[in-house]
């Protein structure tokens, strides 16, 4: 397989998450082992951060990834897409600190991609492969990659103090028409008690039904319902398609992931990094 980047850039406008702050993100296609790399155009020097675990610097509910000069929050919904895609190249300029939150999914990031077109590039695509089981748990959230020819993520979602998420499981072969058709219309959501105390501090800015699934007294306030009978499970897989593309390049294996969250994705994207380094693959 070859390299692949996009033909065209291709721009959009929208509000942060968390800050409540208007963006707007330009992608930018760039030549081979470029890598995905974000900038913030609005700081001096406009510096660049790699979408790499290694720059992973806060995951309060999303994932921030930042140096010395800067940071970017709430990346995981784009680099999912990106991943899916198989997007090797990128430039993602942002005149703001945090990616837009659209419809709290990755179907506009969708829509981005296929506007500005992908195209193969004239090199290789180094493509990794896990030969034996990768495994990492912390209390109840347990995460293992085990060998397999294909990239494949199954997830199981357990929330017994709601009876409106329950225990949900989804699995899903990663590609780019499975990851459009089934896991990219799925919208970030929350219990209100969760999220409550945050809007009562000014720490979620621009969240609102429009682009977040909100559960309260067991039921779901946003007036449209979900779109998938178990859109949160299929959301937490697009969470995980996000943080583990900070791996920083593409790899097979089946990841079985129970009641993972970014800090965790983030945590096993170190170890799936580290067992690369241990056999000598840079």
């Amino acid at each position: 397989m070859k390299q692949r980047t996009i033909q065209n850039t291709i721009s959009s406008s929208g509000v942060g998450l968390f800050t409540g702050k208007k963006v707007h993100v330009t992608l930018s296609p760039t030549d081979v082992d470029h890598g995905i790399v974000f900038q913030r155009a609005d700081l001096p020097g406009t510096p660049k951060i790699p979408a790499s675990v290694n720059f992973v610097k806060e995951t309060p509910r999303c994932t921030i990834l930042g140096n010395e000069q800067g940071s970017i929050q709430t990346v995981e919904h784009i680099t999912a897409a990106l991943s899916a895609y198989g997007i090797d190249n990128l430039l993602v300029s942002l005149d703001g600190p945090e990616v837009p939150i659209f419809d709290g999914s990755s179907a506009s990031f969708v829509e981005m991609i296929e506007k500005g077109g992908v195209c193969e590039q004239s090199k290789e695509k180094a493509r990794r492969k896990i030969q034996s089981p990768v495994f990492w748990a912390q209390g109840d959230v347990q995460i293992i990659a085990l060998p397999s020819d294909e990239y494949r993520i199954s997830y199981t979602l357990h929330y017994p103090h709601s009876s409106v998420i329950g225990s949900q499981f989804y699995s899903v072969l990663v590609n780019e028409n499975k990851f459009k058709a089934e896991i990219a219309p799925s919208r970030t959501f929350s219990l209100y008690e969760e999220i409550a105390p945050l809007i009562e501090r000014g720490l979620i800015k621009g969240g609102g039904l429009e682009n977040a699934v909100v559960i309260k007294d067991n039921s779901i306030v946003n007036p449209e319902g979900v779109r998938y009978p178990n859109e949160m499970v299929r959301h937490k897989i697009l969470d995980m398609i996000g943080d583990l593309s900070l791996v920083g390049q593409p790899f097979l294996a089946h990841i079985i992931a129970i009641r993972s969250g970014h800090a965790s994705n983030t945590a096993f994207a170190r170890e799936i990094v580290n067992y690369f380094n241990k056999l000598g693959v840079s």
